[in-house]
């Protein structure tokens, strides 16, 4: 691997553990452990854990700090107690996606979870639009794991410790800090379970004992099979600066109350919303055998039986649970939902179900 590429605190790890290492936005991860499909199932049945340290911690603080990100993103985060947390955007005058992120409300100030793909346009982004007394500060210093599955609590309570009946009893985007553990009940995977963040120094002693309480190693193959199950959408992807949260199914991240909240790309979405969104997001289910891969170009079935382009397949892969060829695409919005659609593979014209994601239902 090239020496430029940052390493996570746990990289001699995952390769003491035989994992395929692979670049990723310049970080190596590992990809798998041997079987992508074994692991994407024991998240499913059982639990698993990813290392998640190349996401980006950005804590936001001072007086001012409610105002500036109320400038920023598209949640309302005024509406946030401490211990609560919200999924949205940060957004160009344009309206288009920098970032999708989770905002957390801490007793005292806020701290961002961002992506590893957008971390410098992230952090410039705050930076060149920092105003009155906010502090932006990267936590580099921190280490994140994300303990996922139907059994992830009960497999991690012995290191979870006293926290771990508190930690069960909160609800979904809720979190709570336990001495230097962030832990909040979140997740990439629509499986029940928790995300930590915490000292680096800490990680791998946290990883070995989370392993040997029976939770499987999950790599970025998984992770993203797991995540195109559950309907949710991978930055760079699903979305970019160029599209919207209205054409990515991420309508429901914009709060338009109060109506005086400027936040930046709010005319942009607006004047959309009035001239009508030209695309939107869907899931496609492929009928009979096949992958659905990501680029794929999709075909409305005209009265005549000639074959139109309407849109792409944005992510697609085969999902190991469903046993069928599964993605979320980027069509016309003009496409009636009984229409006939299609996706060209190897010069023919497969039928493909329009869905609404999520494709499984999400476990909790």
């Amino acid at each position: 691997m090239s020496s430029a590429l940052k390493r996570t605190p746990l990289a001699a790890a995952h390769e003491a553990a035989g994992a395929k290492m692979v670049p990723f936005f310049g970080w190596e991860m590992p990809l798998h452990y041997g079987s992508q499909l074994e692991e994407h199932h024991a998240v499913r049945s059982a639990g698993g854990i990813f290392d998640v340290s190349h996401m980006t911690v950005v804590d936001i603080s001072g007086p001012d700090a409610t105002a500036f990100l109320q400038r920023l993103l598209t949640q309302d985060v005024a509406t946030l107690a401490p211990g609560q947390a919200s999924y949205g955007a940060l957004l160009n005058e344009a309206g288009g996606v920098i970032d999708d992120l989770i905002a957390y409300r801490r007793a005292e100030g806020y701290r961002l979870i961002v992506n590893a793909a957008t971390r410098d346009e992230d952090l410039a982004w705050l930076e060149a639009h920092r105003t009155g007394a906010v502090e932006i500060t990267e936590r580099a210093e921190l280490a994140m794991l994300a303990v996922q599955g139907p059994q992830a609590l009960e497999r991690a309570t012995a290191w979870l410790g006293a926290a771990a009946p508190a930690l069960a009893a909160l609800p979904a985007f809720a979190f709570m800090e336990d001495g230097d553990r962030f832990l909040a009940r979140t997740g990439y995977t629509g499986e029940d379970g928790f995300e930590v963040v915490l000292p680096a120094a800490e990680a791998v002693d946290a990883w070995a004992t989370l392993l040997a309480a029976g939770l499987a190693p999950a790599g970025l193959g998984a992770r993203d099979t797991l995540r195109l199950e559950a309907g949710m959408n991978l930055y760079g992807q699903d979305m970019d600066q160029a599209v919207s949260p209205l054409e990515a199914n991420m309508g429901w991240t914009v709060a338009w109350a109060p109506e005086d909240r400027a936040f930046l790309g709010r005319e942009a979405l607006a004047a959309l919303k009035a001239e009508g969104v030209p695309t939107r997001q869907v899931g496609l289910r492929l009928e009979g055998k096949g992958v659905l891969r990501g680029g794929l170009e999709v075909f409305q079935e005209g009265p005549d039986g000639a074959w139109a382009p309407v849109g792409t397949l944005t992510s697609g892969a085969f999902s190991p649970t469903l046993k069928e060829g599964i993605g979320l695409a980027r069509i016309k919005a003009t496409v009636p939902k009984a229409a006939m659609l299609a996706v060209e593979m190897r010069g023919q014209y497969r039928r493909v179900l329009r869905c609404r994601p999520p494709f499984i239902k999400k476990r909790s």
